[in-house]
């Protein structure tokens, strides 16, 4: 599975982005996905997560409200729109999949994407 992230760029604090991440799998509608970013010297973190079926959706508690996650099965892609953004949503935002479920545990998914770059500066 190979999973392709974009959208990242430079927003000014109270901007907004909506990464997608688009995954190159037939049965994509069985994955669980997740958006965890990194920031330098830091373990990546989690930050959004949906199932496979969007049921269930989890976010970190300081996203959560600003942010949202998403899919659109039909066209393998899960997306996170980011609001209110703030410097501190600085960050490499990655997103990654497993069988059917979101997960907050980063070590529980399979496939990552490569990450895409979120700036948020005056």
């Amino acid at each position: 599975v190979q999973l392709q992230a974009s959208g990242g760029g430079l927003v000014q604090p109270g901007g907004s982005l909506r990464l997608s991440c688009t995954a190159s799998i037939r049965t994509f509608s069985t994955l669980g996905m997740g958006w965890f970013r990194r920031v330098p010297g830091k373990e990546r973190d989690f930050v959004a997560a949906i199932d496979w079926n969007s049921e269930t959706v989890k976010y970190a508690n300081s996203m959560r409200g600003r942010f949202a996650i998403s899919r659109d099965n039909a066209k393998n892609t899960v997306y996170l729109q980011m609001n209110s953004l703030t410097p501190e949503d600085t960050a490499v935002y990655y997103c990654a999949a497993r069988s059917f479920f979101g997960s907050r545990i980063r070590s529980e998914y399979t496939y990552w994407g490569q990450g895409t770059e979120v700036t948020v500066s005056s």
